[in-house]
């Protein structure tokens, strides 16, 4: 347990994650009291008095001096960023009160994919050539200066959301045109065009203490991932990749996150393989998305965010994996519309190997696919001895579903 004198964590994140529930959960475990960081828009701001912390997240420099506020009338032990939102505000005011951080500078740069790249490229880390422009640019100048396939993407949009792949001058100009209704109501107009790095890809999960990564876990990512969009689907644990590979995956990651100035607690890092060795795809100063973090476990059924947040307290931690397989499949939205619903679930469950299925969208309301949206129809986690098998019992799982997506309704005029 904790001592008294710092059971207090402060947790940020946006009112859209999914990763708020499984930190709370663990603090629970651990017998730390939670305050909720709420991301409040500052119209509603006068209707947020019932929570502990309304925070308008757009505004970084009044929210750090509201947590920096808080936190020296109720003293806390940790600042956490839950998500790529809290990441921000969370270096800022752990800074302010001396708590252990990521340089402001350094979160920042990992929220910022033109930073991220700019900080890579000056450090020698392998990554995609780049070039930053704006949205309202002439698609004509930028394909005349662009290497085919490249990848357009926002600076600062997370969750594949607005990433296109384009193989020449008229599907660049596409991808620009439909990047303008992306980013019309985001605070965002920089776009990275870069080269498609081909190869397999895998996400590493790990820990930074004083600048020294831990891997904590590499997944596979079995489905290619190519374009034209990039929805993300199974991720499998242990990787298959033979060791030396994995080896230099993870020294390129922790590369990487030495680049960015990342020193302490968790990254998750994208990364691609090919012939001529790792390239980094991005690294972000948080734990994984989604549910994800539910197929790792760790010392006795320890969970990832315990053992984050233990390392934030300064506890001992246990990062040995358990002996088993583990993954999750991201359940695609295969289209837009309005989910009416879902047969097959029980099925699903019943597949050898599976520990649940989980549908996370809401019946009757709007789906949006990507590189619109940023979300899934819900997830499925399966554990077992090796990954062959538990790749193979989250395909047949996902077999076994069929969702009822209608078109979005329109009323008649007059």
């Amino acid at each position: 347990m904790i001592p008294p004198r710092s059971r207090k964590v402060i947790l940020l994140g946006s009112g859209r994650t999914y990763r708020l529930g499984a930190f709370t959960g663990a603090a629970e475990r651990l017998g730390i009291d939670v305050v909720t960081g709420d991301d409040v828009p500052l119209p509603l701001m006068n209707r947020a008095a019932a929570l502990d912390l309304p925070l308008d997240y757009r505004d970084l420099v009044r929210s750090a001096e509201a947590v920096v506020g808080f936190a020296r009338r109720v003293p806390v032990a940790a600042i956490v960023g839950v998500d790529d939102s809290g990441t921000l505000l969370a270096a800022r005011a752990s800074q302010a009160l001396g708590l252990p951080h990521n340089a402001p500078e350094a979160a920042e740069a990992a929220r910022d994919k033109f930073v991220m790249r700019c900080r890579f490229s000056a450090a020698g880390v392998p990554s995609p050539t780049f070039r930053l422009w704006r949205v309202s640019d002439d698609p004509a100048i930028v394909a005349a200066a662009t290497r085919f396939p490249c990848v357009v993407k926002p600076t600062i949009l997370s969750g594949s959301r607005g990433v296109m792949r384009a193989d020449n001058p008229a599907e660049l100009a596409a991808r620009f045109t439909r990047l303008r209704g992306i980013l019309a109501h985001e605070r965002c107009d920089e776009v990275l065009v870069e080269d498609y790095i081909p190869g397999v890809e895998v996400a590493l999960e790990g820990l930074l203490d004083g600048g020294r990564l831990r891997t904590l876990a590499l997944f596979d990512k079995p489905d290619p991932l190519e374009g034209p969009f990039f929805e993300e689907t199974l991720y499998v644990t242990p990787s298959r990749l033979p060791a030396d590979v994995q080896a230099a995956l993870e020294d390129a990651a922790a590369g990487a996150a030495a680049a960015l100035g990342l020193r302490e607690g968790p990254i998750h890092a994208e990364l691609r393989w090919n012939e001529r060795g790792p390239f980094l795809i991005e690294v972000a100063a948080r734990s994984i998305g989604g549910l994800c973090s539910r197929t790792l476990r760790f010392g006795t059924d320890m969970s990832l965010e315990e053992l984050i947040l233990r390392q934030a307290l300064g506890l001992p931690i246990d990062a040995a994996r358990e002996g088993h397989a583990g993954g999750v499949m991201m359940i695609p939205i295969p289209a837009a519309g309005h989910l009416r619903a879902v047969d097959g679930v029980e099925a699903a469950a019943a597949v050898p190997g599976i520990e649940k299925v989980e549908i996370t969208a809401r019946m009757n309301h709007p789906l949006v696919p990507l590189p619109e949206g940023d979300s899934y129809l819900g997830f499925i986690f399966a554990r077992g001895e090796t990954p062959d098998a538990v790749e193979a019992a989250l395909r047949d799982a996902h077999a076994c579903l069929r969702f009822e997506i209608v078109p979005e309704l329109r009323l008649a005029s007059g």
